[in-house]
């Protein structure tokens, strides 16, 4: 009489009739190869088991790669929406006022950023009384601000789009906000010639919001249709 265990006729049967389930099981197929290298004894070689699990492992990476190819994909749609929603709100308005204040309220909740700074150059003086209405929106500066702030006073010449992590945020664009900011997206504004630049800051907590290392493309279109939008608004 064998003295090898016996599977029960239903278990058997089920087997039988889905093997596709027993190959497709990870863990089964683990359990199965575990128990064929014990009963070949540990001097063999088992050359099948080598290949399967060179096989398993590169299954694996083919797996990870997918998935961050599949999230990076999302996040980038995920991104192009927001955006496309943002430009299409910021069209809306037909009073610069009105615009400037959605800029900071919805414009800025579609995005998903804490706070949205708009600074303009000036050579003038004086306090106009519709800035001290938009004082949460719109910042007024000295020529020359705009391209210090994103050297950081090194020089050279500035880039489109900014992307930097931050210890606390700058208290002449942020104002009271500044201590909580952690990351900035800061976007340089071409308003043509003979006028002045200027800059559109996105302000994060989340420090992880806005790095170096985050692709620019859909900001750089954003701040495109923006300085744009703002040439119609300054004839």
């Amino acid at each position: 009489m064998s003295s090898s265990p016996k599977l029960e006729d239903n278990l058997r049967a089920a087997i039988i009739a889905k093997p596709d389930a027993i190959l497709e099981d990870r863990d089964v197929m683990h359990a199965l190869i575990a128990a064929n290298e014990r009963a070949m004894g540990g001097n063999i070689v088992d050359l099948r088991g080598i290949a399967m699990e060179r096989l398993e492992a590169r299954l694996d990476r083919l797996e990870d790669t997918h998935r961050s190819v599949i999230a990076a994909a999302y996040e980038n749609l995920s991104g192009t929406n927001q955006v496309h929603r943002a430009i299409l709100r910021m069209l809306d308005p037909t009073e610069f006022e009105v615009f400037l204040r959605d800029l900071g309220g919805e414009v800025a909740e579609i995005l998903r950023v804490d706070t949205i700074r708009l600074v303009l150059e000036t050579a003038q003086n004086g306090e106009d009384p519709a800035v001290s209405r938009l004082d949460g929106v719109l910042v007024l500066t000295g020529p020359g601000f705009v391209d210090d702030f994103l050297t950081q006073g090194r020089g050279g010449q500035p880039r489109q789009v900014t992307l930097r992590q931050l210890q606390k945020g700058s208290e002449r664009i942020y104002g009271k906000s500044a201590e909580f900011i952690r990351s900035e997206a800061a976007l340089r504004l071409d308003f043509g010639a003979g006028r002045l630049p200027g800059l559109l800051v996105m302000g994060a907590e989340d420090p992880h919001q806005f790095t170096p290392q985050h692709g620019t493309d859909l900001l750089a279109f954003f701040a495109g249709v923006f300085e744009r939008t703002m040439r119609h608004w300054l004839k």
